[in-house]
């Protein structure tokens, strides 16, 4: 026969010590008429709280989410109570403030996993990463906030349903600042972040299983843009009025012919070029990115820009190949790049690696897995994303296939 708890939570406000009219809040769990308190590390001051009601009083920001806060507390703690009751186990006030606190069986919640995997990452993955986990986890709070009326969830609550109403919550959400909400791959990469974190809490054994590995992410195939031969030769050749931007033409131009990305050039110095195996100048560094190793061998065009700058003003006090830019400045000065220059495409700095992929190399014959290599790609599949085959080098191709058919056929 079940035994019947009596349950109860309340929040109350204790003065603290050395602060006069401010007080912690506390909150009360009594079962079965024994009581234990929970501080909830949150201060108030004491002519904000209404004793009677046991909330913050007034209707400001700050009263509604303080006292939004207290609603989630007194939700979670009664769903600990909820659990414990339904595994038919003895139900005391220590035992739901320790499922609370996270001391008991399956009680991790999705922000100590961030929490942990925050600190993971900080030092094994590159700052650009670190920064888009970062907005994926102020995505995954302000979703909480918004949709669950909540801070925090226990990992045990993630199911597939939760990730489809972040899914819907992102495509809704219109980022300030924005010219316009997010795009379907902008979201894919923030669940796909997402994804990640709650992975590692299965091989932790924080939980039994995955609950989005149903899940599948979809991408809508974008054209990657890239300068034609044409487009390329005039932007090299253009010559500006303003020094600022023959800096930035130059940078973008070295990229073009290296495959460098932005923060990988901005990190080279004379301690990066050595002789090859084929005794001409290389650029042997490491992708930040992906601490992949990178060997490059020095086209024309971008040992005459390291010569150009061997003995700038700029170069010689920071010590590196090029001169230094920040990469929102340099993509800010690139409008005006293509302005000058007559180019009607959205010039960034990125264009110019996917120039050296497709306009550089692999039109002019170089094989995909050479340009994979000089990419710093691990895999080949990486590479074909950059990749595309030109109408001009299908036409070439088709015309020398011609060729060899008549001379098979005997005809000339």
């Amino acid at each position: 026969m079940g035994t019947t708890n009596t349950f109860s939570v309340l929040f109350w406000v204790k003065n603290e010590k050395g602060e006069t009219g401010r007080g912690i809040i506390y909150a009360r769990i009594t079962v079965n008429q024994k009581r234990v308190l929970v501080s909830l590390k949150r201060k108030i001051l004491l002519k904000l709280w209404d004793s009677g009601r046991k909330r913050a009083k007034g209707h400001s920001v700050d009263a509604r989410q303080l006292n939004q806060y207290l609603d989630s507390v007194q939700s979670r703690f009664f769903h600990c109570y909820q659990e414990l009751t339904s595994k038919g186990k003895k139900v005391t006030a220590k035992l739901i403030k320790a499922v609370y606190l996270g001391d008991g069986e399956n009680s991790k919640t999705l922000q100590e996993l961030i929490q942990y995997h925050s600190r993971k990452i900080e030092s094994t993955l590159a700052s650009g990463t670190i920064r888009n986990f970062g907005i994926t986890e102020g995505y995954i709070n302000k979703f909480l906030a918004k949709e669950k009326n909540t801070t925090d969830v226990y990992l045990r609550e993630l199911d597939y349903k939760f990730l489809c109403d972040f899914q819907n919550f992102l495509l809704e959400y219109y980022p300030k600042k924005h010219p316009r909400e997010m795009s379907h791959n902008t979201v894919m990469k923030h669940i796909q972040r997402l994804r990640k974190i709650i992975r590692l809490a299965y091989h932790l054994e924080w939980i039994d299983k995955d609950p989005f590995m149903r899940w599948k992410t979809t991408f809508e195939k974008k054209e990657r843009e890239f300068l034609s031969p044409n487009e390329l030769s005039n932007l090299e050749t253009y010559e500006f009025p303003i020094e600022r931007l023959d800096r930035v033409r130059d940078l973008f131009v070295f990229s073009c012919y290296t495959g460098i990305s932005y923060v990988d050039i901005m990190g080279l110095s004379l301690d990066n070029i050595s002789l090859g195996i084929d005794g001409n100048n290389w650029i042997m560094t490491k992708r930040q990115k992906t601490k992949t190793s990178i060997k490059i061998p020095l086209l024309d065009p971008a040992l005459h820009l390291i010569k150009k700058y061997s003995d700038h003003p700029m170069t010689i006090i920071t010590g590196t190949l090029l001169p230094v830019i920040t990469n929102e400045k340099l993509n800010v000065y690139l409008k005006e790049v293509a302005l000058l220059c007559g180019l009607k495409k959205n010039l960034t700095f990125h264009m110019a690696r996917h120039t050296f992929a497709t306009t550089v190399t692999l039109s002019n014959g170089v094989p995909i897995e050479t340009v994979s290599k000089l990419l710093g790609h691990t895999k080949i599949a990486t590479t074909q994303i950059y990749a595309r085959v030109l109408e001009k080098k299908v036409s070439e191709d088709m015309n020398d296939l011609r060729e060899i058919l008549k001379k098979n056929k005997g005809i000339t």
